[in-house]
């Protein structure tokens, strides 16, 4: 079972940047695709960005679209996500997680494609 720890989260103003880090414990990393869901208090969670095994696909929800950027390095098991021009309702707790292998690439924007989700970092926007 893979171990998946989130770090980079914290307070930031509208308007600015945080990037989010999770790094994967194990050695077969870089053979599944990765995801990164957030959950606001009192709402369901929902998909953020999504990306290929080596990177070179990537799929955002269309509320981050052109503002956050997924990012991996297989090298260091790293799942990464720049995140700028925050806004007051980006404020959730974010998570990184592992898709299982085979699915369809639409299929990765519902948390069912995923198996091993991480712990969690907050992620606060003020207004």
């Amino acid at each position: 079972q893979v171990q998946l720890v989130e770090s980079g989260g914290g307070l930031v103003q509208a308007g600015g940047s945080l990037r989010l880090s999770c790094a994967a414990s194990g050695r077969t990393f870089s053979m599944y695709p990765m995801g990164w869901f957030r959950q606001a208090p009192g709402k369901e969670r929902e998909f953020v960005a999504a990306i290929n095994w080596n990177g070179a696909s990537t799929i955002y929800a269309d509320s981050v679209k052109g503002r956050f950027t997924i990012s991996r390095d297989n090298a260091k098991n790293t799942l990464n996500l720049q995140m700028n021009s925050l806004k007051p309702e980006d404020t959730a707790v974010y998570y990184c997680a592992r898709a299982l292998l085979g699915r369809s690439w639409l299929s990765l924007k519902q948390g069912v494609a995923y198996d091993s989700w991480g712990q969690g970092t907050q992620v606060t926007v003020s207004s």
